[in-house]
């Protein structure tokens, strides 16, 4: 029996990228699995389909995590197709690069809302259909709080605050037999990445270079932890900032 069999999968943020490696690879070890999009409804489309010709099973559900109200509504939808939850993965992030002279209040905004306000939100919805044993909370992280690289203020200071908050609830959610863990990767080949001709960039060979293992991440490096994380294997983990980022530091 596949390790995931009879969970039911919350990913927001998965019509593309790593959540999309998420949502399939859940799927993949037996999660019935509620693909979030906040726009791209084509490519949440496309994940579900790919889900179910491989025998899993998946609905797309359209909301964005910065919104409290259609945070509602994509759990209120989970409830109705599958009842209950039983693994969260709040992947839906946005970022932005500029120097301190240039932030204005709508791109902190912007950020805090979706990457922040909207896993919190997010977590407090999904926890009132966790059932009574429990399950898992799986946060995407960066190792830009690792890295800390100069320009990123707004967006590194949203992950560092999913770093604590991932610790914090760890403690508050384990007497109920919630685990909350995050992934933190680093640059990450995904359609983003590929559209702004990264792949092959100097960007790209710069941080290859100072990666150990001679790469730059794929979807599939990030979609294989978290569904560690999302099963039994990993019941006595909580509280845990994994770096996946090929010892990127």
């Amino acid at each position: 029996m596949a390790k995931l069999t009879g969970k039911v999968a919350v990913v927001t943020g998965a019509s593309k990228g790593i959540g999309a490696g998420i949502a399939k690879e859940l799927a993949a070890h037996g999660a019935s699995v509620v693909v979030n999009y906040a726009s791209s409804k084509e490519g949440a489309d496309k994940v579900v389909a790919e889900i179910t010709a491989a025998g899993g099973k998946a609905i797309a559900v359209g909301a964005s995590v910065a919104k409290a109200a259609e945070i509602e509504t994509l759990f209120a939808e989970t409830k109705k197709a599958y009842g209950k939850v039983d693994i969260l993965v709040n992947n839906a992030g946005v970022y932005a690069f500029s120097p301190l002279e240039a932030l204005t209040e709508s791109e902190i905004d912007r950020m805090f809302d979706t990457n922040v306000k909207g896993l919190l939100l997010a977590t407090k919805a999904a926890v009132a259909l966790f059932p009574s044993e429990g399950g898992s909370v799986i946060n995407i992280g960066s190792n830009a709080t690792s890295l800390t690289p100069a320009t990123s203020s707004i967006y590194t200071g949203t992950k560092g605050a999913v770093d604590a908050i991932t610790r914090v609830l760890a403690k508050e959610l384990g007497p109920k037999g919630i685990r909350v863990n995050s992934i933190n990767p680093g640059p990450v080949v995904t359609e983003g990445f590929e559209s702004a001709g990264m792949v092959g960039s100097d960007f790209e060979k710069y941080f290859i270079s100072l990666t150990p293992l001679g790469r730059v991440g794929q979807t599939k490096d990030v979609a294989t932890v978290a569904s560690f994380l999302a099963s039994d294997e990993a019941a006595w983990v909580t509280g845990s900032l994994l770096e996946a980022a090929g010892g990127l530091r």
